[in-house]
């Protein structure tokens, strides 16, 4: 293979190993209750938590997406290296609540970041036949990272005498990620026609396609929190597990999200990305209305078992099909699609007035299930996007 081709596999791997870091904004669940509990506050103030973390997608997406036309997207991926670095550095410097509000919040704009470069930079590594199956991939490693998170924190805390150890260790992570790629040539493809400002890039939401898939990013980031959220609560209200118990619900929609991820990489390379979504989104709508009526503790867990199953390439199609509907408009669309991960932010306090109005958690099932519902039109509407597989 010719040493400046970009599609080989000393140039791939460094593009992959940066959606671990990209899968450090998931440890703001685990780190939520560590927080709480060092500064005793009440569950209002513990929810701005996750918040600090998540407001940036909303925000910064779109101004990122053009800056990262005139810098590059490799050195939009170091600024993102650079600013979780900072971010994770200085709760342990100097630890309090306003510098692990800092932290959070640097964690999120470093992410929003990374995961606005980090997808259009896979695109100059791949063959754009394997475009799917590889973000799919970073998926994969994305949900081990997440998978890992709690882990990390309970060794820190375990043996290292304090949970705040995963501050230092996230940072050299990233670190290592950052001189990684440093070390890793990488030619960019340009944008033929890059938008001129925040108003141009929205302004691809005129396109009909580009609409559906947008809110398609919303929806599925929507089930995805919603589901990591309401696991334990099911099991906290139907099954009377405590707290601490109840996180097994959690555990196994991220074991079996990361499953579903490794095998869809696998799958989406011999069929179509079209028939794939509408195979297991039709999965998980059969799954979440059986869900609305188990009670049994099994039965539950295998059910948010076979959610996270299901849905866990569903962002990467659509992420993809975006990419492919205007691959002259890469960057721009992919601060567009990554805008939608506030749909994590959007979703969970409408499941909360559901579920208080409903008096359970059914009501909590029942927004999750019109998100899925919508997803499943998304997905008999994306005909187009058929590749003959």
């Amino acid at each position: 293979m010719n040493k400046n081709d970009n599609r080989s596999v000393s140039k791939l791997l460094p593009v992959l190993f940066g959606f671990f870091v990209m899968g450090f904004c998931d440890v703001v669940g685990i780190s939520t209750s560590y927080v709480q509990k060092d500064f005793a506050l009440n569950e209002t103030l513990a929810g701005f938590i996750p918040s600090m973390v998540f407001i940036w997608f909303l925000l910064l997406s779109i101004p990122a997406a053009l800056v990262m036309n005139r810098i590059g997207r490799k050195k939009m991926v170091q600024a993102s290296n650079l600013v979780t670095v900072a971010g994770m550095l200085i709760p342990f410097i100097d630890y309090n609540l306003v510098t692990c509000m800092a932290a959070f919040a640097l964690l999120g704009i470093g992410n929003t970041l990374l995961q606005v470069s980090l997808n259009p930079l896979l695109t100059n590594v791949v063959r754009p036949e394997t475009l799917t199956s590889s973000l799919t991939a970073g998926q994969v490693v994305k949900a081990v990272s997440s998978f890992c998170g709690p882990f990390i924190a309970a060794f820190a805390a375990g043996e290292l005498g304090d949970w705040q150890y995963l501050f230092p260790i996230y940072a050299a992570i990233t670190l290592l990620s950052a001189l990684w790629l440093l070390c890793t040539p990488i030619r960019e493809s340009r944008e033929t026609q890059p938008a001129s400002s925040v108003g141009a890039a929205f302004s691809l939401l005129k396109d009909r396609t580009v609409l559906i898939l947008f809110l398609g990013i919303v929806f599925v980031v929507g089930v995805d929190v919603g589901m990591n959220t309401v696991a334990p609560k099911l099991l906290i209200e139907r099954s009377g597990y405590a707290v601490e118990q109840a996180g097994i619900g959690s555990s196994v929609y991220f074991v079996c999200r990361t499953v579903g991820a490794l095998l869809g990489s696998l799958l989406l390379v011999r069929m179509s990305d079209v028939r794939y979504f509408r195979i297991h989104i039709f999965a998980a709508i059969a799954a979440m209305i059986a869900l609305w009526f188990t009670h049994a503790t099994a039965g539950m867990l295998v059910l948010v078992g076979l959610i996270g199953f299901a849905c866990s390439s569903i962002f990467s199609v659509i992420y993809s099909a975006a990419l492919k509907s205007h691959p002259d408009k890469a960057n721009e669309i992919s601060g567009l699609m990554i805008t939608g991960v506030c749909g994590g932010a959007v979703i969970p306090p409408l499941m909360g007035a559901s579920a208080d109005f409903a008096g359970s958690q059914i009501g909590s099932l029942v927004v999750i299930g019109c998100c899925m519902a919508y997803l499943a039109v998304c997905a008999l509407l994306l005909r187009r996007f058929e590749t003959g597989k």
